[in-house]
């Protein structure tokens, strides 16, 4: 036999147990200690009275104080528009009809300045307008959620007034006060293919 061999069992190894025998030198493991019972709660009448930030697991149903909801804040679309004889003035209506006819969203009607002078307009034979729909403010821009810009065609572009009007925003673009207000425009011409294409 080898040296360090033979039968004889290695210290390094546990004795091999066998079904019914306790061996003197087995390790036992220890089982870790019971855990404590839990003390009964203080019934007594001299437990402290819960404060405001104690907290109570109850079955009841606690109410909470102001408890009622305020009222959603209605979403405002400015619908601005540009009309000498009344035809995109029909549109802007209609568009506000549909705006208004979504929950939490309402159109809000908007003329922008007239540049012409009155002998023109009269000359022209325009119809004189409405005081249902006020004049918008280039301030103003910032106070609505959404913008829809309605105006005529003129030889393949929009309308003058509206274009004065966007180039009087200088300032809100210069500060970018109307950066991610959604925005959309409608237009309308007397003829078809009279300059729609050009001016979208």
């Amino acid at each position: 036999m080898g040296k360090g061999g033979g039968c004889g069992p290695s210290k390094k190894k546990l004795p091999v147990s066998v079904p019914g025998q306790v061996l003197p030198n087995a390790r036992r493991e220890s089982l870790p200690p019971a855990p404590a019972p839990a003390p009964a709660p203080d019934e007594s009448p001299e437990s402290p009275t819960p404060t405001a930030t104690t907290i109570q697991k109850t079955n009841t149903t606690i109410p909470v104080r102001n408890s009622s909801l305020r009222a959603a804040r209605r979403l405002k679309i400015f619908i601005i528009f540009y009309s000498m004889y009344g035809h995109v003035e029909i549109l802007a209506r209609r568009v506000k009809k549909g705006v208004d006819s979504m929950d939490g969203v309402e159109g809000v009607l908007y003329r922008v300045p007239e540049t012409l002078p009155m002998e023109v307009l009269e000359q022209m034979r325009v119809p004189p307008k409405g005081d249902d729909v006020p004049v918008i403010s280039v301030d103003q821009l910032v106070e609505a959620d959404g913008l829809l810009f309605g105006f005529p065609t003129r030889f393949g572009s929009m309308a003058g007034q509206m274009k004065a009007f966007f180039d009087s925003t200088f300032p809100l673009w210069e500060q970018q006060k109307l950066a991610g207000v959604p925005a959309g425009f409608f237009v309308s011409t007397g003829t078809q293919g009279g300059g729609q294409e050009t001016t979208a």
